[in-house]
């Protein structure tokens, strides 16, 4: 069961992990899981599973909710039924929506949104969000410090690109006079044209994603420099901190920037470094660096708590699948006295957006 909602919604739900959603009163159906909607073999089953869960729920919509991004296949999917009135959802909204929901939750809540990469209102890649609302609405409070994807999407496979553009927010052109591994196997045509991307911004996408952040550091530690499936860096890098040593955390800032908390992890990445020249263990600098993102964000909500008040606090997005940061976040979120509300049965990844989607084009509908 849901909070309720009156009409009747199809949500189409996101471009990867696709599964989608028919919700109406207190009920809500989730289709089966599909994958990547830009398999072509995958996009065809994708009329099928709709009809499928129609079918199935006996539901007939009314409305069709889909994600902000105008290239996704759900949402081009979306614009393919004409008799059904359309509503945008914003991607990490509805990650916070789907949390709420799945706990029955009403009002505003504080969303701590970590995941890839989803469309923001203000054109950039976000993913790594700290959100403050609820089902009909949401300002973004804060965010991780953006990052540039020299190469766009290539940037999400190849984490080593990650690598160079945070190392070149320190360091500048001098980054490849850096004795790290990352660096080795990088040409002088290479480290040119990177140098050019990433001094001019060209095909450099801004980002504030959480995942990219965690690719950036594998990459450093000498972990994964390419992957050959999502989320590989990050879950290797995971893998790596559980058998390491927790010391302090590294230093962090919260700065206030155009009336948002923005989460700056320069003096993380410049203690890593430090620590990598001294030949630190890399498992001993991924355990602190899971545990300094969690210290460092619980921080972040104590300081969005004492401008709004606002003392609950979802946690969604496909990074919350990584059990270290997820476990202390929890801890150290109610040692501060919020109450914390996780994913138990819908996905806390793409694979829940839909029922956030149709949460929030529900809500939106009785406000209307």
């Amino acid at each position: 069961m849901i909070p309720e909602i009156g009409s009747c919604v199809l949500a189409t739900g996101g471009e990867l992990k696709s599964v989608v959603c028919l919700a109406r009163g207190d009920q809500a159906f989730l289709g089966r899981h599909l994958g990547d909607l830009k398999s072509a073999a995958t996009l065809a089953s994708f009329p099928e599973s709709i009809a499928s869960l129609v079918a199935s729920s006996g539901l007939t919509p009314e409305v069709v909710a889909h994600d902000l991004h105008p290239d996704y296949h759900s949402t081009l999917f979306a614009a393919t039924l004409p008799a059904l009135a359309k509503i945008a959802v914003q991607h990490h909204h509805a990650h916070l929506a789907s949390c709420m929901a799945e706990n029955r939750l009403e009002g505003e809540v504080i969303g701590v949104i970590f995941d890839g990469a989803g469309y923001g209102v203000d054109g950039t890649i976000w993913g790594g969000e700290f959100l403050l609302g609820g089902y009909r609405s949401f300002v973004r409070a804060g965010h991780l410090r953006q990052m540039a994807m020299p190469g766009g999407d290539a940037a999400a496979r190849e984490p080593y690109r990650m690598a160079l553009a945070l190392l070149y927010q320190l360091y500048g052109p001098e980054l490849f006079n850096l004795p790290l591994s990352c660096l080795l196997d990088i040409s002088k045509e290479q480290r040119r044209l990177f140098l050019q991307m990433l001094k001019k911004g060209i095909n450099s996408p801004l980002t504030s994603s959480c995942g990219r952040l965690f690719d950036a550091v594998a990459a450093l530690l000498g972990i994964r420099k390419s992957m050959s499936y999502e989320g590989q860096a990050a879950i290797e890098l995971e893998g790596v901190a559980e058998r390491g040593h927790c010391r302090d955390p590294y230093p962090f800032r919260i700065d206030v920037c155009n009336g948002l908390f923005v989460l700056d992890w320069l003096p993380l990445l410049k203690s890593i470094v430090a620590e990598l020249l001294a030949a630190c263990p890399p498992a001993d600098i991924a355990a602190t660096f899971h545990h300094t993102l969690a210290v460092a964000s619980a921080a972040l909500c104590r300081e969005i708590r004492s401008s709004r008040g606002v003392e609950r606090v979802v946690l969604s997005g496909g990074v919350f699948q990584n059990r270290l940061l997820s476990e202390e976040m929890v801890t150290l979120l109610e040692k501060d006295g919020f109450r914390v509300y996780t994913h138990r049965l819908v996905p806390p990844n793409d694979g829940g957006l839909a029922l956030g989607q149709a949460m929030i084009a529900g809500r939106s509908l009785q406000c209307a």
